[in-house]
């Protein structure tokens, strides 16, 4: 075989509707940064905003705007481009980066599930379980778990070999298209990512899927109507969204064996790591009182008697 030193990548999802991606993308990415950076700003001006539930929401906001940041502008420019490549350092940076905020992510995703649960299942032990020192050591941790996870990940992938020109059959650099262009052993990083999804997706998710067979199981108990609906339709939403992300990054980095598909695999990456941070700002906030009570407040508070418009 004959292994080159590989400079750059081409990036080989580009080469149909370049301005329809150009215009999809960028419509996601500006909902994207709108969404989640209202949610920021909420959470961190509004004092009745100042909770656990809150918090993570926070660091969820801040997590998605990092996962599109990493992919989408990179994106855009490789659509208005008659060549799209990447090189090879921002090939390794983007996957580190990627890797990181999924990591993170799912560990987060967990965390927001338990603060769920001690609120609906324990509320007497709330305050007490999620005082601001844990929630915040608890959110390090989220972030730490990730980067340790995404270095174990790099750090394998710098080792891989590549003959001829370098292709990823994808529109941006991850594990997956890149050990299916390398021409070297790529047996250690597929077992890492086997060792991964186990302990950094799967786990996670049946943590999830525990809190919420909880709080169901207390729902159905409480004695007033109003309280089950506004429980389920809290936890209702969340459930899918959350579901759908895990499925998503399961089928991503534990695709099939046989039925490979580019096109697929392209689909469900974009899914769970530029459409789904797109979704998660409506999800948490278009049922939550607490949230539209703060944006309208803001809102007022933009409007003071000497601005323009405030006299109508």
């Amino acid at each position: 075989m004959n292994q080159t030193q590989v400079t750059e990548f081409v990036l080989l999802g580009f080469f149909h509707g370049r301005p329809f991606l150009f215009a999809l993308f960028l419509a996601i990415y500006l909902a994207t940064l709108l969404g989640n950076s209202v949610i920021l700003s909420l959470v961190s001006l509004d004092p009745r905003l100042h909770s656990p539930m809150y918090f993570f929401l926070g660091h969820l906001s801040c997590l998605d705007l990092c996962y599109s940041s990493v992919t989408v502008p990179k994106i855009l420019a490789n659509a208005l481009c008659p060549r799209a490549t990447i090189s090879y350092g921002g090939c390794l940076a983007q996957m580190f980066l990627l890797m990181w905020c999924a990591g993170a992510e799912c560990a987060l995703l967990a965390l927001m599930a338990y603060d769920r649960f001690a609120a609906v299942c324990q509320p007497l032990r709330y305050c007490q379980a999620l005082r601001r020192s844990a929630c915040a050591a608890a959110a390090a941790g989220c972030w730490l778990w990730g980067l340790l996870d995404s270095t174990l990940h790099t750090l394998l992938a710098t080792r891989l070999s590549f003959c001829g020109a370098a292709r990823l059959q994808h529109i941006f650099c991850d594990a997956p298209p890149l050990l299916a262009a390398a021409c070297s052993d790529t047996r250690p990083n597929q077992l890492a990512l086997h060792i991964s999804s186990i302990f950094v997706g799967l786990s996670p998710f049946l943590l999830i899927i525990v809190s919420y067979l909880c709080i169901l199981a207390t729902v159905l108990g409480m004695p007033l109507a109003t309280s089950r609906r506004k429980a389920f339709s809290t936890c209702s939403t969340h459930l899918i969204v959350v579901t759908l992300y895990f499925v998503a990054a399961n089928l991503n980095y534990n695709r099939p064996s046989l039925g490979y598909s580019p096109a697929a695999d392209m689909l469900v990456s974009v899914l769970y790591c530029i459409v789904i941070p797109m979704l998660n700002p409506l999800v948490y906030s278009l049922r939550n009182r607490e949230v539209w009570g703060a944006l309208r407040k803001a809102l007022r508070v933009g409007a003071t008697p000497g601005s323009p418009g405030s006299n109508a």
